[in-house]
């Protein structure tokens, strides 16, 4: 069915789905360097925890937010990423207050 003028073309689905998923993959690996760094020096001194909290509780929403709509890469991406900067958190209390 063609779209109606001044209605925008919705994108396919597949393509919705690729985006989401190398965008979630992306962002959540940008944790690994930090997380690496910082149990090799193991210091966290320069890391905010309250930053670190609110990303924590952003994602856990977010994660929230895909299991409602049934968003598969949100849910995925997020889960990991809720992982891994809990992990950053717990060495964060652990190596540097």
């Amino acid at each position: 069915m063609l779209p109606q003028i001044g209605q925008k073309e919705e994108p396919p689905l597949v393509l919705g789905e690729l985006l989401g998923f190398v965008g979630g993959a992306l962002v959540t690996c940008s944790a690994i360097p930090q997380l690496m760094r910082v149990f090799k020096l193991k210091s966290a001194h320069e890391i905010s925890l309250l930053f670190t909290a609110l990303l924590l509780l952003g994602i856990i929403f977010w994660t929230t937010y895909g299991i409602y709509f049934g968003l598969t890469p949100v849910i995925i991406w997020n889960s990991i990423s809720a992982v891994l900067i809990a992990t950053l958190m717990g060495a964060k209390l652990k190596y540097g207050r």
